[in-house]
């Protein structure tokens, strides 16, 4: 039986790297859609059977048969028809096309696919016309696909175009109910950095006392990815990034990330925070750690309603974990390495043990602040104020490729596909 003949929808990804090959393990095990059809767009090795090796083993998590269904489990992925790409994968059945690499000419409605994840990262502009010759996003739609999600932010090579009014970005446990079938056919799943910071920042805003975050800044400890150098190389032309091409083996990488702007498409309420953030690339295959700073005006009383101590953030979190974000947040206080949580489901896992707060004092010169009539400032006879300030620094692992990540992207791909018909 192949795909198409499986009798539900069949669900389309454009590409077998890190987080393609994991999304085909993430669906092979929920059995959500009746097939998978994936999209290679080229030949592979000797053949399908090159395919279906890269698809069975992996060096992070292990064979996919005892990853997913026990170190008891038998290798599950068969060819059905060489010629044609079909397989069996415990018991799914498996399209691989090998022929089109620009998404329009791609013919999903063919293969009876209605949402597509594009896992190859080179299609991330949305505003990218479908007959765009080097491929776009929308060329799935015009291949017929009715909605594309996107494993990674939306990025505008154009500055002076804006984003899509059908153009969107959702994280699984936060925003996913703002998806309206009738309007967006573009979805950015953000980035696994930004969908851990995003539910380590969920509580703490729908909190009473630490609502008001003053200042926000981000630093993740990132595992390496394939954009790194197994060693050094020269530097492509017009390359800005050139520790990306040191070795990733024994470096420490300073780099960017793109969590800054992706967070703000998604809790809008972090634009007026002046939220910053940045990467260091580290040496090993998975498993990354968001360290979050941020500063509350709070009060020096500790007994006080509106001050903010470990205590009363740890406290936050542990509700979270329990109630409002059960699933997507891990509260703990043992002491944790990254391979702790290597393949563990959950966007993110607060490292309790190590929240630190601390309250100090901020000068204000209320000369300087716009806005401030000059005979209140008279009135109080000073020209500053000293304001209590709780600078408060918390911790957050996350397996940055199938716990994290590749699950509450198949969380989101769900949800949208039952959206469809809803």
């Amino acid at each position: 039986m192949n795909a198409h003949e499986a009798g539900n929808d069949n669900l389309g990804i454009n590409g077998l790297g890190r987080i393609g090959k994991l999304t085909l393990w993430h669906h092979v095990a929920r059995r959500h859609f009746g097939g998978i059809v994936v999209n290679v767009g080229r030949d592979v090795g000797q053949g399908i059977e090159a395919v279906c090796g890269a698809i069975e083993r992996d060096s992070t998590y292990g064979a996919m048969h005892r990853f997913l269904f026990g170190v008891n489990a038998d290798p599950c992925v068969r060819v059905v028809d060489a010629d044609r790409g079909h397989l069996d994968v415990a018991g799914i059945a498996v399209t691989v096309l090998r022929e089109a690499r620009n998404p329009r000419d791609i013919d999903w409605k063919r293969h009876n696919v209605r949402v597509v994840v594009d896992t190859t990262g080179v299609f991330s502009d949305p505003t990218r016309i479908a007959d765009d010759p080097k491929g776009a996003l929308r060329g799935h739609l015009a291949a017929g696909a009715e909605k594309v999600i996107n494993s990674a932010a939306f990025k505008i090579r154009d500055g002076g175009m804006s984003m899509p009014d059908d153009a969107v970005t959702l994280i699984a446990g936060i925003n996913q109910d703002a998806f309206d079938p009738a309007r967006y056919n573009l979805i950015s799943a953000a980035s696994c950095t930004t969908t851990a910071v995003a539910h380590m920042l969920k509580p703490l805003l729908d909190a009473l006392g630490t609502s008001s975050i003053m200042t926000a800044a981000m630093s993740t400890v990132h595992a390496a990815t394939n954009t790194q150098q197994v060693l050094d190389t020269v530097p492509a032309a017009g390359s800005r990034d050139l520790r990306k091409n040191r070795s990733v083996l024994n470096s420490i990488i300073l780099t960017s990330t793109n969590a800054t702007a992706a967070l703000e498409q998604v809790m809008p309420e972090i634009r007026q925070i002046g939220f910053m953030a940045d990467s260091v690339r580290v040496p090993v295959q998975t498993g990354s750690l968001a360290i979050l700073n941020l500063t509350f005006q709070s009060t020096v009383n500790e007994d006080d309603e509106s001050s903010v101590t470990r205590e009363i953030l740890n406290g936050i979190y542990a509700a979270a974990a329990e109630g409002s974000q059960r699933g997507h947040l891990v509260y703990s206080e043992e002491q944790n390495v990254p391979a702790d949580f290597v393949g563990s489901r959950a966007a993110v896992v607060l490292e309790g043990k190590e929240t630190h707060t601390r309250t100090g004092f901020s000068v204000v010169d209320l000369t300087t602040l716009p806005g401030i009539d000059s005979a209140i400032i008279e009135a109080l006879h000073e020209t500053s104020i000293s304001v209590p300030v709780t600078h408060a620094k918390l911790f957050g692992w996350y397996d940055n490729e199938f716990g994290s990540y590749t699950n509450l992207l198949g969380d989101l791909t769900v949800h949208i596909h039952q959206s469809l018909d809803a």
